[in-house]
């Protein structure tokens, strides 16, 4: 592949719901581009960008995929991404380091779930769109509802660039309304416009050249005064105003069993959305914010927008040259970790190929092999001109299971794998819970994380259990009580004797645990003070009542007996074990569980529903706003009863509902619950 510099350079990320087509259609420009012999299928698991293991057996994309086409002198790395909402992460990373998002809708279906959804990620990272309705080969394709579906679902001026001559089996070409060309068949053979378009095309030309004169005042100018535009100043305005957010091209075309109107479509994306070169790029300096031009001889940055891990290829570094060019043997500066680094060879990326590359310009994707440091958000720079840029958004994991190994060799194995693993894709996290002392692994989604613990077989040979996690409660008390507690053991040597009286007292939520001594008169030597915190200590860890961690508890010891030979620190240590646990079960102890704050955000028609089912789950809605033409509900609901709400939310709103949570405050579990849970765990126990 040869070198090519900025204004050359088109970066597209491939957006929308799953099944839309992304996948096939970048396999047809690949093909079409001659950069491979022969179109990859989806249902035969050989398309350049889904090449995992797990993306060929489920037949859908699970992480984005990187597709670089030369196209008449033009390099266009396409990007493709996943459709399903679990992947996220992945369509994050991709918008991150894109100029433009290009929206894939399906002819036949109008706007989905998915198409909201990823809309409103590229909305949040300010990114030019172009929409393309792809499919206009399929039953029920229909252009104009299509056209309808987008102006009804998003507040964006639409701007058909193109038109379909025909439509399901009829389909058969497309018109450029820019050139006011038709196009027919696979060979795009130019024809003159059908009769029935004519006027429409007409219409449209007009619409979009006064929108590409929006973008100068000298071209306003000639406009208004009658004046000619070249076909060039046209394309030059539309595409600052496409570059601007101000109007969203529409594009179509089929890329099924016959391709039609593919290459009209790539040759409006070569002329229409922005190089790197139009969009700047701001960094965090020493002296606060900058911002440079996306340029060969600004700063020299890069930013690393994905890692993958390979037992056989080690650590792939994806990244993007926003500033500077990227030579192979170059040393880098990692901000985040302050260390050196050298990047050995690096590649152009397509799918699981590495080109090799001696150079790179702004603008462009590349990748290096076995980078130790380097992680996913990570800016890469000298040490002379330290920069920082903002990595991808990712959203915080809402799924959770608790996995434990299976063989004793999977147990050295499991915590290294798990590390990797959630390195190379940040939306996945891992943790001990203290309260449960479980491992708990969580995602997106059910199947996110079911992806996950099969790539960690598969890949790693690290075989994993998996359960629901246990909801991590804790134990405290409501009520002041005293308790007297003697040990003595007299065991033919040396015994044992201590004598401990105390008082318990509830604290405020999460004041801990304060230990007082109240003895006077020297009746127990201050030196078993320690004795005795220890002694509680070990049950507060534990637990009285179910197993989990006792919590805001006032302890004073106020009296007490020693003996002058058999008193030690062991015996103390009981005496206060025992003393502690008595005055426990003594002042009213209660269950405490994790209350999170939820922020759940679905389409109007499905609030009520959502409703409902939160009252079913002991949730207090705190409030119902409107954004757009979705509700935003606020609750504060018990963990325990959420644990699968990302499965439960996705089947009420088919698919269409998203939600956050952070964790609010612990409060007393119900009295008729608590017992249930301390039945379970005395059960647990005795097993």
């Amino acid at each position: 592949m040869k070198e090519y510099t900025t204004p050359m350079i088109r970066n597209i990320a491939l957006i929308g719901h799953s099944g839309s087509g992304k996948t096939t259609w970048t396999e047809a420009v690949l093909f079409a581009s001659k950069a491979t012999n022969r179109r990859g299928k989806v249902e035969d698991g050989t398309t350049v960008t889904d090449f995992d293991d797990e993306e060929v057996r489920r037949g859908i994309s699970l992480n984005l995929g990187l597709a670089p086409v030369e196209w008449k002198g033009y390099k266009l790395n396409i990007i493709d991404t996943p459709g399903y909402t679990d992947f996220v992460g992945e369509v994050r990373s991709a918008l991150r380091v894109a100029d433009t998002a290009m929206v894939f809708v399906d002819a036949a279906a109008g706007v989905e779930v998915g198409t909201e959804l990823t809309w409103a990620y590229a909305e949040e990272e300010h990114l030019p769109k172009v929409v393309l309705v792809n499919k206009m080969d399929r039953e029920n394709a229909n252009f104009d509802k299509t056209l309808a579906s987008l102006s009804e679902s998003f507040d964006a001026q639409f701007l058909p660039v193109m038109l379909p001559i025909g439509a399901q089996a009829d389909f058969k070409g497309v018109v450029n309304v820019l050139e006011k060309q038709a196009y027919l068949g696979a060979a795009c053979t130019p024809a003159p416009i059908p009769g029935d378009l004519v006027e429409r095309v007409e219409e449209l030309h007009t619409r979009i050249v006064e929108a590409a004169v929006e973008a100068d005042e000298a071209l306003m100018e000639k406009y208004f005064a009658d004046e000619p535009l070249t076909a060039e100043e046209i394309s030059n305005g539309l595409r600052k105003v496409i570059t601007e957010g101000a109007y969203v091209p529409v594009l179509v075309n089929s890329v099924g069993s016959e391709t039609v109107g593919l290459n009209v479509v790539v040759d409006l994306l070569v002329q229409l959305v922005p190089s790197p070169a139009d969009r700047p790029f701001t960094a965090e300096g020493p002296n606060g914010e900058e911002t440079f031009a996306v340029s060969d001889t600004s700063p020299f940055t890069l930013l690393v927008f994905k890692t993958t891990a390979d037992p056989y290829v080690g650590k792939l570094t994806y990244f993007r040259v926003y500033g500077g060019i990227v030579n192979s043997g170059d040393t880098v500066y990692n901000t985040r970790a302050g260390v050196e680094e050298r990047l050995g060879q690096t590649y152009v990326m397509r799918g699981k190929e590495q080109i090799p590359m001696e150079r790179l310009h702004a603008g462009d994707l590349g990748g290096a092999a076995k980078m130790s440091e380097a992680l996913t958000g990570d800016t890469l720079c000298t040490r002379e001109r330290a920069l920082r840029m903002r990595g991808p958004l990712f959203p915080t994991p809402l799924f959770s299971v608790a996995i434990s190994p299976k063989t004793k060799g999977d147990t050295a194995k499991m915590g290294p794998t798990l590390t990797r693993i959630s390195e190379e894709d940040p939306t996945l996290q891992w943790r001990q819970d203290p309260t449960t002392r479980e491992t708990i692994l969580a995602g997106m989604g059910d199947a996110h994380v079911d992806t996950a613990i099969r790539r960690i077989q598969g890949r790693f040979g690290v075989g994993l259990e998996v359960s629901v996690p246990k909801v991590p409660y804790k134990e405290t008390i409501t009520a002041t009580n005293t308790s007297q507690y003697r040990h003595k053991k007299q065991s033919g040597g040396a015994g044992q004797f201590a004598e401990v009286h105390m008082r318990v007292e509830p604290l405020e939520r999460d004041a801990g645990f304060q230990y007082e001594w109240e003895v006077f008169g020297g009746r127990i030597s201050s030196s078993f003070k320690p004795s005795i915190e220890k002694g509680i200590k070990s049950v507060m860890t534990q637990g009285v009542l179910a197993g989990y961690p006792i919590v805001d508890v006032f302890v004073a010891v106020t009296d007490g007996k020693e003996h002058p030979v058999d008193s030690k620190d062991i015996a103390f240590q009981i005496a206060g074990r025992e003393g502690f646990k008595q005055a426990f079960l003594g002042a009213k102890p209660v269950l405490l569980e994790p209350i999170y704050n939820f922020v759940i955000t679905v389409p109007d028609e499905f609030a009520g529903a959502v409703m409902s089912d939160l009252n079913t789950r002991r949730a207090r809605v705190q409030g119902m706003e409107q954004s757009g033409k979705k509700a935003v509900i606020t609750a504060l609901a018990p963990l325990a009863e959420m644990l699968q709400y990302a499965t439960n939310l996705r089947a009420i709103t088919q698919g269409r509902g998203v939600y956050s949570m952070e964790l609010s405050h612990y409060d007393i579990v119900p009295t008729h619950l608590a017992q249930q849970i301390i039945e379970q765990a005395k059960i647990e126990h005795e097993e």
